[in-house]
């Protein structure tokens, strides 16, 4: 049997011992693979929400080190986590880790797409209106790079799915939808099933009764229209 002081070569990770150099820079522990994943997004994002969590749900002051993380149980529940934040790309991610920490849902249902709905519809009716039109013009900017159309003309000629999918995902606002032209046109050249996806996006009474009551705020939404050349 070989002893442990002929095997020289250690994991720093989890204090395995091996003979050869080689042998050691071959060998793969949980430990190991966890502190090579550091510099990962999903990683960095899972991390970033370990620490909110902690901050929020236990009153932490100081954040947890990269190694705490490492060694937590919920290692791995947080990574998925913050592999979910890399592939929906929240509006506002951060709001959206304080609002499932906050929801007292179970971490393991974290990524669930109906809990992010529910984040995102309430989010699109609280966001202030200057995010809302941003975010819409840039969408827009996107849409006439990658169809090599002028951005402004994105409700006369964008694809109506790649509109409803806008839509529903937050990234074409009420604001800009409702108070243009051209966006309202497009709105009525949606069929049922298209009116149907958007409805949770798109709750029409809200968005109604809201823009009575902000009349400074329609003016500005109307005016960067016509800046931007949108009908």
């Amino acid at each position: 049997m070989i002893a442990l002081a002929d095997q020289p070569f250690n994991c720093v990770h989890c204090g395995k011992a091996f003979m050869k150099e080689k042998t050691l820079y071959a060998h793969m522990c949980e430990n190991k693979r966890r502190a090579m994943q550091k510099d990962e997004k999903r990683v960095q994002a899972g991390y970033m929400a370990f620490n909110k969590f902690f901050r929020v749900r236990q009153g932490g002051k100081k954040d947890k080190t990269y190694e705490d993380f490492c060694k937590s149980p919920y290692y791995n529940a947080f990574v998925k986590f913050g592999s979910f934040i890399n592939n929906v790309l929240p509006l506002y991610p951060e709001k959206f880790m304080d609002f499932v920490i906050k929801s007292d849902v179970k971490i393991d249902h974290w990524c669930r797409d109906e809990l992010y709905d529910l984040y995102l519809f309430e989010m699109i009716k609280s966001e202030p209106v200057e995010s809302a039109v941003q975010r819409s013009l840039q969408t827009m900017m996107e849409w006439g790079d990658t169809s090599g159309a002028q951005f402004n003309h994105y409700f006369n000629y964008v694809n109506l799915n790649k509109a409803v999918h806008d839509i529903r995902n937050g990234k074409i606002s009420p604001w800009v939808l409702l108070n243009s032209k051209s966006g309202k046109d497009m709105l009525n050249k949606f069929n049922d099933d298209q009116l149907d996806l958007i409805a949770p996006a798109f709750d029409l009474p809200y968005w109604l009764k809201k823009f009575k009551s902000v009349p400074a705020d329609i003016l500005l939404v109307k005016e960067i229209c016509t800046e931007a050349g949108i009908e």
